[in-house]
């Protein structure tokens, strides 16, 4: 009896990375072997910058912040623990958008992080 070797298993796996493979490269989209590869790398690149994108947005508005609040007159650090000073609990996201959204509203919290701090 004659022996299969190129099985549907097989051929459904291959397929499987090279339409991960699609729109790679040279030989990385068409050739299993140099796809496999390629496929493991940005799986694994996909995977680490999840993590990685919530500190990246974090210091996006940690910057903002900062931009906003300097020429207020305040620093972010002495921003930050004015706030936590006054008891006011508000996300740096929520901050950031505050900054760019509504220039007053974040003015008065500063100022009321700024009487906290006692300057």
């Amino acid at each position: 009896m004659s022996r299969a070797v190129d099985g549907t298993r097989r051929k459904d796996h291959r397929k499987k990375i090279l339409k991960l493979a699609k729109g790679y490269w040279g030989r990385r989209h068409s050739n299993y072997k140099t796809a496999k590869d390629a496929v493991a790398k940005a799986l694994s690149y996909a995977y680490r910058d999840r993590r990685d994108k919530k500190g990246d947005f974090r210091r996006l508005w940690i910057a903002r912040i900062n931009a906003a609040c300097r020429p207020l007159g305040v620093t972010y650090s002495r921003l930050i623990a004015g706030l936590a000073k006054a008891n006011i609990s508000i996300n740096r996201k929520a901050l950031s958008n505050l900054a760019i959204e509504d220039a007053e509203a974040f003015k008065a919290v500063v100022l009321k992080a700024q009487d906290a701090l006692g300057a």
